[in-house]
């Protein structure tokens, strides 16, 4: 066999670098867009922000004595106010009481109280529950022995407040210290019954029940349901959780209205008490990318003109850019701007692309934005990609982490997808309609007859949607919505 040449004709799609780019921009989220832009800005000295005001023309601004020229040779500046200081100042004087800075003379007023807060406030760091309970301890006096077992027991406090650790692991970890005498277990309740009344209420207890009767001994002891609250929470507390009515007033020989009194101020109580300072963070922002309003009796969408800045070439480095100029300096800018122009059209692509799919959701779920939930219509992402005439994988990267603010409140564009339930006229239901019409019914429901998955089916039957019980009760978990014997309530 010889080895030979061939010339063979074939068609083969291929992905350019600008593609690529464009793609990648598209599955993007705000905010790592922003990110990913300010990364292209830093790189790229061809590219930077548009400002409205730069292309505005400049207009000619008269000169004034307050407008320091820095072209012309600097000269010494005197200070009016130098004039009536003496040269020789008694030594008892105070610098205050001679000379105040103003905004006149050029220095700087010293900063006011409220300014130092606030910059103490921007600066400070939320605290961890740990933190804030080690500051209580500092603040609790303590002998040598008991301040080691207490840092040993908020050591073993998780982010809920609760103690997961034995008085055997309190030991080994004083163990590890090299402490020559450990403490028996009445030290270490003593110390663990002084920390549990620290802020918030209820913290290092071990168990459920126990937080709450923390909870209820720091009642003033004048309350007349103290009693009956730390008798209901102490022994019969698997009877409340299993909405036991009947069983909790035949045994604590209490009225119906006396135990709803009892449920009303033990549903009060934090079950998690260290959840307040363990989550205590600056809530995360999420920008939306398209906004949704209805002016003149139309529903309009508009980008959102905060998610990225305005980008422009860089017209002083491009004009620097020789044809004829192979060097290694004028093929860097060459690059550079090619790249940026690159970027600027791909930001552009993925812009229109954003705007055009929520357009087409928009008009598909009217009934959303006029009426509510109930009235969402089923919707496929094949829907979308056959009206804009794309990929459904273009459409899957477009409403991924993308946001679009309603009149409604603020929905992930996957939200408006969902899969349809056909109904007993011939049409089609979506699934977040039926979502919205379980929760609606759950709302209306009589707490003291709570409605079980079947009796929701039905009633949906007899509105000609058919839905399994199973499916009802799937959708009740993915809303978070107890069962009914869990919802079951007093009046």
């Amino acid at each position: 066999m010889k080895p030979s040449l061939q010339l063979q004709i074939g068609t083969q799609l291929t992905m350019t670098p600008q593609l690529q780019q464009a793609i990648r921009l598209l599955q993007l989220s705000t905010l790592e867009l922003q990110q990913e832009i300010q990364q292209t800005i830093d790189s790229n000295p061809l590219l930077e922000i548009s400002d409205d005001q730069d292309d505005a023309p400049q207009e000619s601004v008269d000169r004034d004595d307050s407008i320091i020229d820095l072209t012309e040779p600097s000269q010494p500046v005197e200070l009016e106010a130098q004039q009536d200081i003496p040269e020789d100042l008694p030594v008892d004087s105070v610098w205050d009481d001679v000379f105040s800075g103003t905004s006149g003379t050029g220095l700087a007023a010293p900063a006011s109280e409220d300014e130092d807060n606030l910059l103490e406030t921007r600066n400070a760091q939320i605290a961890t529950l740990h933190d804030d309970l080690l500051w209580q301890l500092n603040l609790t006096p303590f002998s040598d022995s008991d301040r080691q077992i207490a840092e040993a027991i908020l050591d073993g406090i998780n982010e809920l407040g609760y103690l997961q650790i034995s008085h055997d692991d309190i030991r080994s970890a004083l163990a590890a210290q090299d402490i020559a005498e450990l403490p028996e277990d009445p030290e270490i309740d003593a110390v663990l019954h002084r920390i549990q009344q620290f802020d918030p209420p209820g913290i290092a207890a071990r168990d459920l029940r126990e937080c709450l009767m923390i909870q209820i001994r720091q009642w003033p002891d004048r309350s007349p349901i103290k009693p009956m609250a730390l008798e209901l929470v102490g022994s019969w507390l698997d009877l409340l959780a299993q909405r036991d009515f009947s069983s909790l007033m035949r045994r604590m020989k209490i009225s119906e209205d006396q135990l709803r009194v009892l449920i009303k101020e033990i549903q009060a109580l934090n079950p998690r008490p260290g959840a307040q300072l363990a989550y205590q963070r600056d809530n995360e922002y999420v920008p939306p990318d398209v906004i949704v309003r209805k002016k003149n009796e139309r529903w309009v969408v508009e980008l959102n003109p905060d998610i990225a800045p305005k980008l422009r070439i860089n017209q002083q480095y491009a004009a620097m850019i020789r044809r004829a100029d192979s060097s290694s300096d004028n093929n860097y800018i060459k690059n550079n701007l090619q790249e940026a122009r690159w970027f600027i059209k791909s930001l552009q692509s993925r812009h229109e692309t954003l705007l055009k799919v929520a357009h087409c959701i928009v008009e598909h779920q009217r009934g959303f934005l006029e009426e509510g939930p109930e009235k969402m219509k089923p919707l496929v992402l094949r829907d979308i990609a056959e009206e804009v005439d794309m990929h459904e994988s273009t459409i899957s990267r477009v409403t991924t982490q993308k946001f679009m603010l309603t009149p409604r409140g603020l929905f992930e564009l996957k939200y408006f997808f969902s899969s349809h339930v056909a109904t007993n006229s011939g049409g089609e239901c979506s699934s977040t309609a039926i979502r919205a019409m379980i929760r609606k019914l759950v709302s209306q429901e009589d707490p003291r007859k709570p409605l079980s998955d079947n009796k929701i089916a039905d009633l949906l039957e007899a509105q000609g949607i058919s839905v399994a019980r199973r499916t009802i009760a799937k959708y009740r978990e993915s809303m978070n919505i107890a069962p009914s014997s869990e919802r079951k309530r007093l009046l």
